[in-house]
Formats: structure tokens, C-alpha cells, sequence
């Protein structure tokens, strides 16, 4: 048994099924920063920190028992962080699904599902201080670009940032995460003659255009790779916390860390007051 515990929770090989498709569908819509940066292999749950490959000087040590001078060193590391979310099945829906049933309600895992997303989001794009995480907005070195309220001036913004980066020496393609209001915008937006605005703004970038629940305004960065690296330790995984007569308790848990390799891979779009996705 592993630390998850789900050997002891009272579902089928059917249940897990089901509620696994369920996560799968759920998280893989809501992670968004995932689609932007490169993600590792999983290290698994004992993994507990990233090597930077840097050292410094600790503070008042130095003396040998000899009284010579000795350099003392530590090696600077990024601890990861674990993140959980919990949820609970219906003993009766578990119940239908083992007679088949397609219309399970996981209701609650999908609420679960989002907040971990958003929590995940929000740390790679806006950092988590608390964990020695910096985020991509809060790392990138250039100046923001202006987002205004038109939606129809959107291309000279992303060709704006787009620009930024190619002066940066910082080679494409590139992709765009945007707020949920402003992905709505522009999916909605047709410019003069008809043509889409998204298709417009993806032949700017030559990648993606993001969906990024969790994120402020707007981001175009670097899809060239090395640049902005997830750290897994365990991936996205459900746990057994417990149960009774009517409900099982679980849980969404990961842990990760996340490191802007090159600050400069990345440009913030930034909404002017009153205008733009907010």
C-alpha cells in the first residue's frame, strides 16, 4: 500500500475508472500553464527538491579545530511544493456505476478539480512566494505591452510582444494565455472582411492561444523550450481519506515546483484601466 491509500476505499475497478475519466477530463481542460512551459517526467512523492546547481557562503562558519580558514558552501535548492484538494463520491453513485451507469454525478470532484487547476495556474504564471516560486509574469524582464478595450487591436499588441522577443533573441514559435474574459473576446471577434481574429492572432505567434483560468490579462511567451520549467515530483493523483455509509472521501494531491530558467522567454500584457480581459 502507498501513501495514497486507495486500496482500502470501497470502490470498484469500475468506480476508479469512472472517477479517473472524470479527473482526466476536468484537469486536462483547466490546466492551462501546462500547455506553455516544459514539463518534467515525474520524480515521485519522496522527491522533494530541485538541485539549482549554485552554492553560497554560509554565514559565520569558516574555522577549522586548527584555526585555519575553511570556505563553507551550501547548495541552494527549490523545495516542491504539495498541493491537495478534496472531494467526496456518493456511496449510491459508486453504486450505479458498477450497474453501469453513464450519468455518475461527480459534481464535487470538478470543483476539486478546478481549484487545484487554478492553484497550479495561478503559481506558474503569478508565483507563490511562500514557496520560492516565481512566476512567469512577476519574472519577465521586459515592458509590459497595453492591452486595450477593442478586440480588434489585439494583433498589434501580440505583434508588439511578439517583436520583444524576437529583438530579445529569443526565438518562436510563441504562444499566448489569456484570461478566460479576454479567450472569450477573441474567439468572438471577427475582424473587417470577416476574417477570425484567432486565426489571425495564431499566424502572429505560430502557436497556441490559451485558455488560462488562473492568470491576469494576458502572457505571450517562448515555445523554443528550456525556458520556463515545471518540476514534478508526484503528478496529479487521487488519494483514499475515508468513508462511511453514504459518502467516500477523496482527495486531488501533486507536488511540483516551478523555475523561470530565462526571464527574458516571456511578455506581460497588461489591460489599461477599464478596458481589455481583466
Amino acid at each position: 500500500m502507498n501513501h495514497l491509500r486507495r486500496e482500502s476505499a470501497p470502490i470498484t475497478e469500475d468506480g476508479w475508472s469512472a472517477i479517473e475519466e472524470e479527473a482526466k477530463q476536468r484537469l486536462s481542460n483547466w490546466l492551462a500553464a501546462r500547455r506553455l512551459v516544459d514539463v518534467s517526467s515525474p520524480q515521485g512523492w519522496e522527491h522533494s527538491a530541485v538541485d539549482l546547481g549554485r552554492a553560497g557562503t554560509v554565514a559565520g562558519a569558516g574555522a577549522s579545530p586548527e584555526g585555519g580558514a575553511v570556505e563553507i558552501r551550501l547548495r541552494l535548492v527549490l523545495p516542491v511544493t504539495e498541493m491537495r484538494a478534496p472531494f467526496e463520491v456518493s456511496r449510491d453513485e459508486l453504486d450505479a456505476i458498477d450497474r453501469g451507469a453513464l450519468d455518475a454525478d461527480f459534481g464535487s470532484l470538478e470543483e476539486a478539480a478546478r481549484q487545484l487547476a487554478l492553484a497550479e495556474n495561478g503559481a506558474i504564471f503569478h508565483g507563490l512566494a511562500a514557496a520560492g516560486i516565481t512566476g512567469i509574469a512577476e519574472a519577465a524582464t521586459h515592458d509590459s505591452v497595453p492591452l486595450e478595450g477593442d478586440f480588434n487591436r489585439y494583433p498589434r499588441s501580440v505583434a508588439m510582444a511578439v517583436s520583444t522577443l524576437q529583438q530579445a533573441g529569443v526565438g518562436g514559435p510563441y504562444g499566448l494565455a489569456i484570461s478566460p474574459e479576454g479567450y472569450t473576446g477573441i474567439v468572438e471577434t471577427a475582424e473587417h472582411g470577416g476574417y477570425p481574429l484567432f486565426d489571425h492572432l495564431k499566424k502572429i505567434l505560430g502557436g497556441p492561444i490559451v485558455w488560462a483560468p488562473g492568470l491576469t490579462d494576458g502572457l505571450v511567451v517562448s515555445l523554443r523550450g528550456g525556458d520556463l520549467l515545471l518540476d514534478l515530483g508526484q503528478d496529479i493523483s487521487i488519494g483514499y481519506a475515508s468513508h462511511d455509509a453514504n459518502r467516500v472521501q477523496l482527495y486531488f494531491e501533486e507536488s511540483f515546483t516551478f523555475r523561470v530558467v530565462e526571464p527574458d522567454a516571456a511578455v506581460r500584457l497588461v489591460a489599461s484601466a477599464g478596458a481589455g480581459p481583466g
